[in-house]
């Protein structure tokens, strides 16, 4: 498989895009990729049009079309001629409804694990996990089914804040996640900081970015991992 999965789209301060776009461009230059299939299903506030041509104008400094799958009258069919594969981030809940609805599961899995390349940022990267548990949204619509793509064996967390502000008195993002791995102990939960991305190939994965990641499995204390290390056991866990 060839994964490009970014914890999020956009730095404080920087413009749409702005931090991950050689890592995109240099992704889909691999494979001479000219055109890419585009997922939108994660806006909400605002229309798929609209998402489709604010992600086109950044992919157009490197020469690459953007279509996308809500243009098309069967979008799975779309995904099957598609030369790589972009779902953007939004509502995870909402994504995954209607890529459940459009019959995108299988077709994106299927593609991906033939080799497809396929970029995910914040909720596109949550859908390549076993399930979309480890999202950071509210449930504002209700899947079939919180069984995603499946093309990793861990969770990851995107947007993962150590922060706990002040005057809050709920729970923190490492409090929900010990959490999930309480009611799922054999599941790893990479908590994936801003600014920070895997690169999945070759059956090899590491972590392009300044920050560490912290890994979480139950009945053992967090891990902060370097962006130097080998993090390839997590795609045999």
């Amino acid at each position: 498989m060839k994964l490009l999965l970014i914890s999020n789209s956009t730095n404080a301060g920087e413009k749409y895009l702005e931090y991950p776009k050689k890592q995109i461009a240099d992704f889909l230059a691999k494979d001479k990729i000219e055109k890419v299939m585009f997922v939108p299903y994660a806006a909400v506030t605002f229309s798929y049009d609209e998402y489709q041509k604010k992600v086109q104008s950044r992919f157009s400094e490197f020469g690459i079309e953007v279509d996308s799958v809500h243009r098309h009258k069967d979008p799975a069919k779309t995904i099957a001629k598609a030369q790589a594969i972009v779902v953007g981030g939004g509502n995870t809940f909402h994504l995954v409804k209607y890529m459940q609805h459009y019959k995108l599961i299988d077709a994106i899995r299927g593609k991906a694990l033939k080799g497809t390349p396929y970029i995910g940022w914040s909720a596109g990267s949550n859908v390549v996990c076993p399930t979309m548990c480890t999202t950071n949204d509210m449930p504002i619509v209700q899947p079939r089914t919180f069984k995603t793509l499946n093309l990793i064996p861990f969770q990851i967390n995107p947007h993962y804040l150590d922060a706990h502000p002040d005057g809050h008195a709920g729970e923190t993002r490492e409090q929900r996640i010990l959490e999930y791995i309480a009611a799922n102990p054999k599941m790893y939960v990479a908590g994936l900081r801003e600014g920070c991305m895997f690169l999945i190939e070759n059956n090899k994965m590491k972590l392009i970015g300044k920050r560490n990641v912290r890994l979480f499995k139950y009945g053992e204390e967090p891990q902060e991992i370097k962006p130097d290390a080998d993090f390839s056991f997590l795609l045999n866990c």
